[in-house]
């Protein structure tokens, strides 16, 4: 389902202190979509990056480390260094990789953001050779990286106060998100439910069985997966297709040949609710009346006061 329909409230930007070089943030090493030669252009730009000289790091590997250069200094974007080389697993094509951040001032050493403190680490990067979602240059630094390798980035920040800092990411762990729901079929389905068929990849198809609805909230198993438990306050990754009652299909991630990313925090109720408390790895057949949905307001393709029925496969929350 695409942004405009299902999300309520999606960031227009990066605002963490996570947003470096990767082509979902803005920064002049990322690549634009509006054609081949402007990605091509990007694309050999990018492979030139800069090393920082003077900052170094010390501490365990995979702790936060103490970071130390001389001040005042001053960074370019898209710069980086590598101040510990990991002593874990090696990142490897299609890794999901979580990075605890610290951002530091340049200008006077002084710690500006951390995530250390709460263990609050970011999981959104996916380490890939996919020029669409990790520019070349940033997907030639990670992948040559071992866990508890810890780099920093130089930004020059945008903002009114001119802040230039760096990005000090470690590596703490990483994952490999699923391409469709794998576990047990569940086969106690109530037998009043639309029912579903699955192509060989995994993408659904739907018979509304003479289903003409629910007033609540239906939130069922088809498959149930084996993964964590989805907190309604994650960012999950799935596959999903959704059809009005009458069977007409409004939106598919599946037709558009890549799996979607979205917070619990920004969808609508009905999908908070209906995905949190499922695991990973499971695909859930979702009911959502209209009070859970877009209410008595049109949304694209979907009328006003509808109910809606989705098919979605969990692959990832973090």
């Amino acid at each position: 389902m695409r942004k405009s329909t299902l999300f309520k409230a999606v960031a227009a930007a990066c605002t963490t202190i996570m947003c470096l070089g990767f082509a979902a943030c803005g920064s002049s090493d990322t690549k634009s979509d509006t054609s081949s030669d402007s990605s091509s252009s990007s694309s050999k730009s990018s492979s030139k990056m800069n090393q920082i000289a003077g900052v170094t790091a010390t501490g365990k590997p995979g702790e936060k480390p103490a970071v130390s250069f001389k001040t005042p200094m001053t960074v370019e974007d898209n710069s980086y260094v590598v101040l510990q080389k990991g002593n874990g697993d090696q990142i490897e094509e299609g890794d999901r990789i979580c990075t605890q951040g610290i951002a530091i001032n340049v200008k006077d050493g002084s710690e500006l953001a951390s995530t250390w403190e709460k263990n609050t680490p970011d999981c959104s990067t996916v380490v890939t050779s996919n020029t669409s979602q990790m520019t070349e240059s940033y997907y030639n630094i990670f992948k040559d990286q071992k866990i508890n390798a810890t780099l920093a980035f130089g930004v020059n920040d945008s903002n009114s106060a001119g802040t230039s800092y760096l990005m000090v990411l470690t590596i703490v762990s990483k994952s490999k998100d699923l391409t469709k729901a794998t576990g047990t079929k569940v086969l106690d389905v109530p037998a009043d439910l639309p029912k579903v068929t699955l192509a060989k990849d995994g993408k659904p198809s739907i018979d509304m069985n003479g289903y003409k609805g629910s007033d609540t909230l239906v939130s069922q198993d088809l498959i149930k997966g084996k993964g964590a438990e989805v907190k309604d306050t994650q960012t999950v990754v799935a596959h999903y297709t959704g059809w009005l009652l009458d069977g007409t299909q409004f939106d598919s991630s599946w037709d558009r040949g890549t799996s979607s990313s979205f917070s619990l925090d920004e969808v609508i109720a009905g999908w908070k609710q209906g995905l949190a408390g499922h695991t990973v790895g499971s695909q859930v057949l979702l009911v959502v009346p209209p009070d859970l949905g877009y209410g008595n307001k049109d949304s694209g393709k979907i009328p006003a006061n509808s109910t809606l029925v989705f098919v979605v496969d969990i692959l990832a929350a973090y």
